[in-house]
């Protein structure tokens, strides 16, 4: 009788051990599915989520195919290319033949008084960029601060030296250095390669 009892018991203890195994088992593979499915997704997403670097200009690459854009009816420029190279920063050494340069003109000249008093001196300006049309906006938006930072450069200019070839090419670089200035301040970035003088009068 305590035999037959004993029996009996075995199969039960064997069933029960047999539940709690397929219980953890399944307990371990739900837990493993959602870390895994956390990693993937929220790995994903991570890489996916926006960095503010996202939204600084890209460079445009030249394509030595593509003729020339032909300017628009009024004589405006065309728009500038959608650019598709990210840079770590607009400091970044770019290379003048892999990619392509947008001239961007300055509208109004400008005019001020020369450091020693002796007269004036009115500059007109272009710039140029390798970066696509996010710098031109920038420029177009900080208008007010890059006039008033050219000024202030133009002011202090010593007339004598702007008479020879190696001021002029000086001021261009300060007036690059200058704009970009702002442009870092304002919108993170600056991304003007060069200024360039479409008149210059010292009176």
């Amino acid at each position: 009788m305590s035999k037959d009892k004993g029996d009996a018991a075995e199969p039960k203890k064997k069933g029960g051990m047999k539940k709690l195994l397929m219980i953890t088992v399944g307990a371990i593979v739900l837990i493993g599915g959602g870390a895994g499915a956390g990693i993937y997704f929220g790995g994903g997403m991570a890489a996916h989520a926006e960095k503010p670097e996202d939204h600084y200009p890209k460079l445009v690459v030249r394509d030595p195919a593509a003729e020339p854009a032909a300017k628009g009816e009024g004589g405006e420029a065309p728009a500038p290319k959608v650019g598709t190279v990210s840079v770590p920063n607009d400091k970044f050494k770019v290379d003048p033949r892999k990619y392509e340069i947008t001239y961007v003109p300055i509208a109004q000249s400008f005019t001020t008084n020369l450091a020693d008093g002796s007269g004036f001196l009115q500059v007109g300006i272009s710039l140029s960029t390798y970066y696509d049309g996010k710098v031109v906006a920038n420029v177009e938006r900080q208008d007010t601060p890059i006039r008033s930072a050219v000024l202030m450069v133009l002011a202090e200019q010593d007339p004598a030296l702007l008479s020879t070839s190696h001021g002029k090419q000086q001021l261009q670089r300060q007036l690059t250095n200058a704009i970009n200035q702002v442009l870092r301040d304002k919108e993170g970035f600056g991304g003007i390669d060069n200024v360039y003088f479409t008149s210059l009068v010292i009176q």
